[in-house]
């Protein structure tokens, strides 16, 4: 339910966090400029058109009644577990991967709109579900099946990075529902012990990905050469960074995939410790932010959705950059807002929509039932 924004509404409005995502859009434009020569193609002004559609998305969500996304919030999964499954049959591959759905001139990756529409199912299923019973398992049955039937789908493409995703997000919130700490416990050491079982079915380069985390120096010119490469290029920026355009290792082409999971490297190569410490501030701006939509929200949907969506911003700015500096294996997680790509950066932007959306609900007179 789209309604047009009151004065009010206006007024309190978040435009803070809206000059800080036209920010990180401005940064993501320069560094992608910079990645390909200083020139606007392949990757600046295709970010910037999708950033333009996705902003005007976020920008009608904002403003939409949140009861929509609660009254949709089923349909919104069962269509994209549909589309994972379309992809499993009929998806294209690309980079060894079978992630994508063709849809004429661009592409679609439902794996990323499922960290979206399983956030809101979750949501919805706790808002209907009576607070006494939260202590019970049997409660945590169901949201344990909507995440088990994406991240299977997700396992296939294969996709380790957005699967862990998908099930860390779902985790949080069952957390915060109010699971026992037994519970917790027990699937945690269930799954140490399903470790050795989890790893024979590992694709090979999976394997490599961890092998190279626990010594990259093994292979400095195969397996280990991007980890090597990304801690070089963070490293030789230095206090200051040595400048826009003036890194070494991007500039001639030394970092792979410098437009995407290894753009917080060629910043920390040109911006240096200060630029990093910078962009990592601006995040946490954004993620507080999040936080204290959860912490105000007057209803379990609103709680439970901007939890979801505040952790799912967290982890992809925690996993991205721990990645990249060699604390955590390369799972191919984007730098939010600034990475290229089209589906993640769509639904980045729908999810921030629909936490303001949040926020804004508070101060509407509308009721829930």
């Amino acid at each position: 339910m789209l309604r047009l924004p009151t004065l009010k509404l206006l007024k309190l409005f978040p435009w803070s966090i809206l000059i800080l995502l036209i920010g990180f859009m401005g940064l993501s434009f320069s560094l992608l400029y910079s990645a390909g020569n200083l020139s606007f193609y392949p990757w600046a002004v295709p970010q910037l058109i999708r950033f333009c559609i996705g902003f005007i998305f976020m920008m009608i969500i904002a403003f939409t009644d949140i009861r929509f996304w609660l009254d949709k919030a089923y349909i919104f999964y069962i269509v994209c577990l549909i589309s994972l499954l379309v992809v499993e049959l009929f998806g294209f591959i690309g980079m060894g991967a079978q992630r994508w759905i063709k849809l004429g001139v661009f592409n679609i990756q439902p794996s990323e709109l499922m960290k979206i529409s399983l956030v809101l199912a979750i949501a919805r299923y706790f808002h209907y579900t009576e607070s006494s019973e939260f202590s019970y398992l049997k409660t945590y049955l169901i949201p344990f099946a909507l995440v088990l039937m994406p991240v299977i789908l997700v396992l296939k493409q294969p996709d380790l990075g957005t699967s862990i995703m998908l099930c860390m997000v779902s985790l949080s919130m069952i957390f915060v529902a109010g699971i026992a700490w037994r519970w917790l416990l027990a699937g945690f050491t269930g799954l140490l012990v399903f470790l050795p079982v989890a790893w024979a079915f590992l694709k090979t380069y999976q394997k490599n990905r961890v092998l190279t985390f626990l010594n990259p120096e093994k292979d400095p010119l195969g397996t280990g050469y991007h980890i090597i490469q990304s801690k070089i290029a963070l490293g030789s920026g230095g206090f200051w960074g040595k400048g826009f355009n003036h890194g070494t290792q991007s500039s001639l082409n030394f970092l792979p995939e410098k437009q995407t999971d290894f753009i917080f490297s060629m910043f920390g190569e040109e911006f240096g410790f200060i630029g990093t410490l910078l962009l990592l501030c601006a995040y946490g701006f954004l993620i507080l932010y999040g936080f204290r939509v959860t912490l105000y929200s007057r209803f379990t949907f609103c709680k439970f959705v901007a939890l979801g969506i505040t952790s799912s911003l967290f982890l992809y700015v925690f996993v991205n950059i721990s990645m990249v500096m060699g604390i955590l294996p390369v799972v191919g997680v984007p730098l939010p807002f600034i990475s290229y790509g089209g589906t993640a950066l769509t639904t980045l932007l729908i999810g921030m929509g629909i936490l303001i959306a949040t926020d804004l609900q508070r101060h509407r007179s509308s009721s829930y039932s």
